[in-house]
């Protein structure tokens, strides 16, 4: 496996960065050696959409048993603060339209509001799990597309000038 090909699983996998970061890697890698994009492009959604599930049963679960060490209470209480902050506007909502608004929120593909951070926030405002996933698959695609497009037409003029 490519070392190009790597990082971008690993980039991907990564708060903060995610698909927005292991997408364009995945791009360059592709058109660097004439490779369908598809199969990795749906490689990356796969991994962001991994994320969900990873940080419901991580918070269910391991999070309050974490929460007792000190350098883990230090750094996610200043990342559950800052989610609990993007996602003050949502808390008076209901229904469909908290939904939309999740799916909204993780397809703007701008560092910080990604699956991480996305399923945190269903976590905190104690969504429906299967809703909130369903929610954030398809604002996590929508993400993929952009980024998608962005990247080709980017790394495309970055070829044709070199």
């Amino acid at each position: 496996m490519d070392s190009q090909l790597i990082l971008s699983i690993i980039l991907s996998f990564l708060p903060f960065i995610e698909l927005r970061g292991g997408l364009p890697v995945v791009v360059d890698y592709c058109l660097k050696n004439n490779l369908n994009i598809w199969p990795y492009f749906f490689l990356v959604i796969l991994i962001n959409i991994f994320i969900i599930l990873f940080v419901f049963l991580f918070m269910d679960f391991l999070h309050i048993y974490f929460m007792k060490i000190k350098y883990y209470r230090v750094v996610m209480g200043k990342y559950l603060e800052r989610v609990k902050k993007k996602g003050k506007y949502l808390e008076n909502r209901e229904g469909l339209l908290l939904y939309i608004l999740l799916c909204i929120f993780v397809a703007i593909p701008l560092p910080g509001t990604g699956a991480w951070t996305g399923a945190v926030l269903a976590w905190l405002l104690g969504l429906n799990r299967k809703e909130s996933f369903i929610s954030l698959s398809i604002g996590i695609l929508i993400a993929g597309f952009l980024v998608l497009g962005l990247s080709l037409g980017f790394l495309n003029l970055i070829h044709k000038i070199y």
